[in-house]
């Protein structure tokens, strides 16, 4: 069918060729903001579907909704930019693009039901291609391995070939997706990072914007700039540092220990925090932490005489009363339950973000949950609602809890005020 001749090498620009050429069995690209990961993705499939006359595309997001204002659009975007309107069929309900020349089509799923895409079917060619969007919304890596084993399956006749391609904003560095395809060589796999800097597209006003951000913001530069691995949007807590520090720059502050505790077993960390809150200054210091599946109370127990702080004041979950009784039987006396009430973790969080948090090194596990606790996705993209998400979230708890020995105001509290670190054992 005739129709506009379009240049291809202007419309797509450069800093893909790897991706563009690229037939393994996945394609793999995390990038910043404005990288044109979604969009050169796009124009790939629609100028690969009408060349290869065989081919179709199931397109894939974790929630299904939300493809409208994403996938839909950017593909609807691409046919525009590629001029060939007049060869593709849209349907909205269900969402769907065809090929009129050939009937072949991009299906759009949602992972809310991952066991219905084994069912996933086209009626003419080879469902051989998978694109999975903002792949850092698959929590779990065996919703994706059940995509995986579902689409693209079965042998496809050369010059066809099975490939998945996963697009997404950089998520931090614990989830499954660096560790899969970023973490180790694997020959099936094109692993890529893209940056704003590829982009030939954006004007001077818009390379302003990331100059600005690399000085007044680096840790937001590193991740929408630079697409390293960490949030930077839709985090709880922004107003955080990991920084050493010693006794005796605590020593020398008017300072508050608090000590807090989250319970967990098999799927989800205990979770100890301890913490000193320089209320002049408006800072706290966390300088312990421990993180552990699998424990059993007397092991809790044991983990805080070990540490030396069987006789400070504790707060744990109110929510297992049964633990926190054995823990005093235990000789962890002091131990008291947190309050817990409507809207008490909105609350909680608000109290902890009128404070800048000073995390020591070693605490690895506070520095991951600050990297990764975000609130929750309202479904429209970029938008979140204020409610935080329920992962990553343990030690983020427990220094909640231990938040609530701290009186609201000095003046209200007497001398409650301690120099120092309250054990020993606790060194730099």
């Amino acid at each position: 069918m005739n129709g506009p001749v379009v240049n291809l090498a202007q419309v797509v620009g450069g800093g893909y060729r790897r991706f563009w050429d690229c037939r393994l069995r996945y394609r793999v690209v995390k990038g910043g903001k404005a990288s044109k990961k979604s969009s050169t993705t796009a124009l790939w499939y629609i100028v690969h579907l009408m060349k290869y006359p065989q081919a179709n595309l199931l397109v894939v997001r974790n929630v299904y909704r939300t493809h409208l204002d994403s996938t839909f659009a950017q593909l609807r975007w691409a046919i525009r930019r590629l001029q060939v309107e007049h060869l593709w069929k849209v349907s909205k309900e269900p969402l769907e693009l065809s090929y009129k020349p050939t009937g072949q089509r991009i299906l759009f799923r949602g992972l809310d039901n991952v066991e219905k895409l084994a069912s996933t079917t086209v009626e003419q060619g080879t469902l051989c291609w998978v694109w999975v969007e903002e792949a850092y919304e698959i929590a779990q890596e065996a919703d994706f391995d059940k995509l995986d084993l579902s689409v693209p399956r079965g042998e496809v006749e050369p010059p066809l070939f099975k490939q998945t391609t996963l697009t997404f904003n950089p998520w931090h560095e614990g989830h499954w997706l660096k560790k899969r395809f970023f973490d180790r060589e694997d020959a099936r796999v094109l692993a890529m990072t893209t940056t704003y800097r590829c982009n030939e597209f954006l004007d001077d006003t818009d390379r302003q914007l990331y100059s600005r951000m690399e000085k007044e913001n680096p840790r937001r530069y590193a991740v929408a700039g630079l697409g390293e691995w960490g949030h930077s949007e839709g985090l709880v807590f922004e107003n955080w540092q990991v920084e050493p520090f010693s006794n005796d720059t605590l020593r020398q502050k008017e300072v508050r220990h608090i000590f807090g505790l989250d319970y967990g077993y098999t799927n989800d960390p205990t979770a100890f925090i301890a913490a000193a809150v320089d209320e002049e200054n408006k800072r706290i210091y966390i300088y312990d932490e421990h993180y552990e599946k699998r424990m059993l109370n007397h092991d809790i127990a044991r983990m805080i005489c070990e540490k030396g702080y069987q006789k400070e004041r504790i707060r744990a979950d109110s929510a297992e009363p049964k633990s926190n009784d054995d823990l005093r039987r235990l000789g962890i006396t002091r131990l008291q339950p947190a309050g817990k009430g409507r809207d008490s973790i909105q609350a909680g969080i608000a109290r902890l973000q009128e404070y800048r948090l000073v995390v020591h090194p070693r605490c690895v596990h506070t520095a991951a949950e600050l990297r990764a606790y975000t609130w929750q996705p309202s479904g429209r993209d970029g938008e979140f609602i204020n409610q935080p998400r329920d992962r990553d979230n343990h030690l983020m708890d427990a220094l909640r809890y231990a938040m609530e020995d701290l009186p609201r105001t000095p003046a209200a509290s007497g001398r409650v005020y301690r120099y120092g670190v309250p054990v020993t054992g606790w060194q730099v």
